[in-house]
């Protein structure tokens, strides 16, 4: 998942998936959801972003993961 914020457009779009979009649905004013060829969720955009949430801060809770390094 990435984050990536755009300050000129104040949109904040939350990337969940590699898998290219095919389809979007706006959900409510400015909130456009992007789904892929299966109909699987793969992306958030949030245009006015700054407005709608704190960007100051960033929580992430109970959240578990492996990671690991690749050295060719």
């Amino acid at each position: 998942m990435k984050l990536e914020y755009f300050p000129d457009t104040d949109s904040l779009y939350i990337d969940l998936s590699s898998r290219p979009s095919v389809d979007s649905l706006e959900v409510q004013s400015g909130i456009v959801l992007d789904f892929d060829e299966h109909g699987n969720l793969t992306g958030i955009d949030i245009d006015k972003a700054s407005q709608k949430l704190n960007l100051r801060e960033l929580s992430l809770s109970k959240v578990s993961f492996e990671s690991q390094l690749l050295v060719v």
